[in-house]
């Protein structure tokens, strides 16, 4: 029970720190200088600049329908959760009083883009988002043959085409930088501050591998059994371990010095739990 309240707690600091990062992005660096986002939140900057309604109206209006979704796509929590998130960060928008930092337009697209795409990656990392474009993308991609980072994309370009159209292809571009600066963001806040790398090494000397991974790496390693399928069918042991990135080049160069002919397989992690490679970490 109390580990339940903790996290409770943690979730709820994590929002309230997402939404704030996300007004003080807006606020002091997006809006005055009418530059725009990608997403849901780019998209209630774009109609607010074209029409001049009050952006705090337009990010509870434009998110309702991925509230929706996301009530149908995750649940009733999430829902709940994110839609007073996107409540109280309209309610910031009005009542907060930060001020515009600075008129130099990169610095306007990379810190606008930093401390928006931070909020939203503390609010997800607390359970909830203050974007929907994510929601829309995951319900769009069931429906089809898109991926999730296909239909963002998609998205994107539209918006961004349309505010090139009707703001300038200046601010559209800046507009890019923007999105490139708080997705990025977005990624090292949910992702973790490591990145992790799942390695998949098929080799003849795979006995002396694993030791080097155990031994002089301090990794597990999980052994898969195989069975050769070129040439010569033969029984063979598949070795799967994960590093962190810092480490893939350490392990590939003692790979290649055991075996210069190993196969190996390299996939990109977003995330583990448990296991060597955490323990390590936190020692």
């Amino acid at each position: 029970m109390k580990s339940k309240k903790l996290n409770i707690a943690k979730n709820i600091f994590l929002i309230i720190c997402g939404i704030v990062s996300a007004c003080f992005g807006l606020k002091s660096f997006l809006l005055p200088s009418g530059f725009i986002d990608g997403g849901v939140t780019g998209i209630s900057l774009l109609v607010s600049n074209i029409t001049k309604l009050n952006l705090s109206y337009l990010i509870i209006i434009i998110n309702i329908p991925f509230v929706i979704l996301g009530y149908r796509q995750i649940g009733k929590v999430f829902a709940i959760k994110t839609s007073v998130a996107i409540s109280l960060l309209a309610i910031l928008l009005i009542a907060a009083p930060f001020k515009p930092i600075t008129h130099d337009p990169l610095l306007i697209a990379f810190f606008g883009g930093l401390f928006l795409g931070g909020g939203i990656g503390l609010a997800m990392r607390g359970g909830c988002v203050i974007d929907g474009t994510e929601v829309l993308a995951l319900y769009i991609s069931k429906k089809s043959t898109l991926t999730v980072g296909n239909i963002i994309l998609i998205l994107n370009i539209i918006i961004f085409a349309i505010a090139a159209i009707f703001l300038g292809i200046d601010k559209a571009l800046y507009a890019i930088l923007t999105y490139l600066s708080a997705s990025n963001t977005v990624d090292y806040i949910v992702n973790g501050i490591e990145q992790y790398t799942g390695v998949t090494v098929i080799s003849e000397k795979n006995d002396r591998i694993k030791k080097f991974i155990i031994n002089q790496m301090k990794r597990g390693v999980t052994i898969y059994k195989g069975e050769g399928g070129y040439g010569e069918k033969k029984d063979i042991d598949i070795l799967y371990t994960v590093v962190t990135k810092l480490e893939m080049s350490k392990l590939q160069t003692a790979i290649r010095q055991i075996d210069p002919d190993a196969f190996v397989i390299q996939q990109q992690i977003a995330d583990i739990k448990g296991g060597v490679v955490k323990r390590q970490a936190l020692h």
